[in-house]
């Protein structure tokens, strides 16, 4: 059962010593919710979010993001042209902790509509350049994980090898599969900071700005592939101007096969799924996973997009992907917080040309944070009704990974939601 939220209210007093609360209302909203959250005004009209998990897994998340938070000091944050969220305090609850942190501005919006123009779409690729520009040095000193590019490359061969394991797996994608990771050239790049599960929604914007980046649990330092996945999904006439943003930021450091492997991530999710499908011995999503695997073999043979590698042949298209897991039942996928599938047909010629193009030197214009109407919030003093929880919303992803708005966001990340256990 969902905490009220003048509970949750009362637990922040107990987690932020010297804390006045003036107002609350929940943020989080769905039953199948990770954690139960609040965002707070107190009486300094600071912003505050208070999240308790709901689950195990929810718990490490939290635990994890709050490790990385700690490791993004004042000088790191300062390299960034956005916000990352700041703990402020934790308090014990029933086994587990509420934890606070601050709140950062501005709403989560589909891949489509981050890239639907000039302006936000090369604020996206500036952020994205931003993470992997980072040094490094951070990441070990934290104690977070870190992976050569050898080693990426013999997770992926691992991941394959235990797919292949369970006599599921298709052998025309094990060829498909195996060819590009023996493609040496595919593995030739520089790890760098990575945020290690950034989707679409991960990024918080105000206008034409990227004004936040939140959920930070697998930072790391490792493929920038991984972080790049998402993007080649998106569908908005502006795309390229974001990769075009990207590699201009990153000054030549960032490998032109890039984009290749974040194409083999996408299409390995579907061999996560199928694996999460027989560690737990779920027949359901096994023969769910089976399927999306033989249409994925299907699209292979049919169609001529982008090659993993000049071996692979063409890839599954992000459309084919999207409407084969639109067509399984929702109720065969857990609903977990993690990463998604994605795959997409893109010029990497294009790219290989970029990579030595100059560095995009339009300015960053960070945008001041969105006022909020204290009209639709509750009165945390003592004894005052509970605030409903189906506000107006204002776009701030929720901590079970959807948004706050209306059914159109909702039915933009219901795809993703569905197969979040497949992520690792």
């Amino acid at each position: 059962m969902a905490r009220p939220p003048l509970t949750l209210a009362a637990l922040a007093t107990a987690a932020v010593p010297g804390l006045e609360v003036r107002a609350v209302r929940a943020l989080s909203r769905k039953s199948h919710g990770a954690f139960d959250a609040v965002l707070l005004r107190d009486t300094d009209d600071r912003l505050l979010v208070l999240r308790v998990p709901r689950s195990q897994g929810a718990e490490s998340e939290q635990s994890a993001d709050l490790v990385a938070l700690r490791a993004l000091t004042t000088g790191i944050r300062s390299r960034l042209p956005f916000d990352v969220p700041e703990f402020v305090g934790q308090a014990p609850v029933d086994g587990t902790r509420a934890v606070v942190t601050s709140y950062v501005p501005g709403a989560a919006r589909t891949a489509d509509e981050l890239t639907e123009h000039d302006g936000i779409a090369t604020s996206v690729g500036l952020a994205l350049a931003a993470v992997h520009a980072l040094p490094t040095g951070f990441i070990a000193d934290a104690g977070l994980p870190s992976q050569t590019a050898d080693e990426s490359h013999d997770g992926v061969v691992d991941l394959i090898g235990r797919a292949a394991d369970t006599g599921h797996l298709p052998a025309a994608l094990l060829r498909r599969w195996e060819e590009a990771t023996d493609d040496a050239a595919l593995w030739r790049f520089r790890p760098t900071v990575v945020n290690g599960t950034l989707a679409a929604d991960s990024l918080l914007v105000d206008g034409d700005a990227v004004t936040g980046l939140i959920g930070w649990s697998a930072l790391a330092q490792g493929d920038p592939a991984r972080d790049l996945n998402w993007l080649l999904t998106s569908r908005g006439d502006s795309a390229e101007r974001a990769l075009d943003a990207y590699f201009g930021a990153r000054s030549g450091e960032a490998d032109a096969h890039l984009p290749q492997r974040a194409l083999l991530y996408g299409e390995l999710e579907l061999a996560k799924w199928l694996l999460h499908g027989v560690e737990t011995h779920d027949e359901a999503v096994i023969a769910d996973a089976v399927g999306l695997l033989d249409g994925l073999v299907e699209s292979v043979h049919d169609r001529s997009s982008e090659p993993l590698s000049p071996e692979t042949g063409p890839i599954l298209t992000v459309g084919d992907v999207e409407r084969m897991l639109d067509e399984t039942p929702r109720g065969s996928r857990p609903r977990e917080n993690g990463s998604n599938l994605l795959t997409d047909s893109y010029d990497f010629s294009e790219l290989e040309r970029r990579e030595a193009g100059e560095r995009d030197t339009a300015p960053f214009d960070a945008t001041a944070p969105i006022p909020l109407d204290l009209s639709d919030w509750g009165d945390a003093t003592p004894g005052a009704a509970d605030p409903v929880a189906s506000d107006p919303g204002d776009g701030q992803r929720d901590t079970d990974g959807d948004t706050d708005g209306d059914a159109g966001s909702d039915a933009a990340t219901d795809a993703q939601a569905r197969r979040n256990a497949a992520s690792s």
